[in-house]
């Protein structure tokens, strides 16, 4: 059976596969896996997991949103803690740092900001739009007054699913589009 829940300790492979693999198989080398994690999903599920919410089959994580609540707190651990490790993988952090940048500049409308991954075989049946929905009730609840998110430029699929879903562009770029969402 399918369902949206919070986020367990049991699912952190299970994430990372999805983070891994939401576009298809991934053929990546150890090394740009190894960044991918590190840049945009370990930080979330090791540091505000009460902020992540699994799409669940029968026990097995197979899609998830993740968030940080606050960017100021994200900046900080983030900095210290997964910089270090981004940095690593010879100028692949510039490319991934502009979208942190954008959220920076944000972060006072949108101070939560958001990843979403679901593998291939759960695509376009409505559990991305749950998982979000999921995910703004409990950041309302906890008062948090916008979230936002960026994706690739290029990416039309993302960015027709965040503007069905009532998100406004409020910044593109070459490389990234920026979208938010005041709650």
């Amino acid at each position: 059976m399918i369902s949206i829940r919070k986020y367990e300790e049991k699912d952190y492979k299970g994430v990372q596969y999805a983070c891994l693999n939401s576009e298809g198989p991934n053929d990546d080398s150890p090394e740009t896996q190894a960044f991918i994690l590190d840049t945009f999903c370990n930080y979330y599920i090791e540091k505000e997991p009460e902020n992540c919410f699994v799409l669940d089959d029968d026990g097995k994580a197979v899609g998830y949103v993740i968030c940080a609540e606050n960017f100021d707190k994200f900046k900080a651990v983030y900095d210290a803690e997964y910089l270090p490790l981004s940095k690593q993988y010879e100028g692949r952090y510039e490319w991934a740092s502009t979208a942190y940048l954008l959220q920076e500049k944000y972060k006072d409308t949108y101070p939560a900001h958001l990843h979403i991954d679901i593998l291939p075989e759960y695509h376009r049946k409505g559990y991305g739009g749950e998982l979000v929905n999921a995910l703004f009730e409990h950041l309302k609840s906890k008062g948090v007054c916008g979230v936002m998110l960026t994706a690739g430029a290029r990416n039309e699929t993302g960015k027709g699913f965040y503007k069905k879903r009532g998100f406004e562009l409020i910044e593109q770029n070459e490389d990234d589009v920026a979208f938010g969402m005041k709650l």
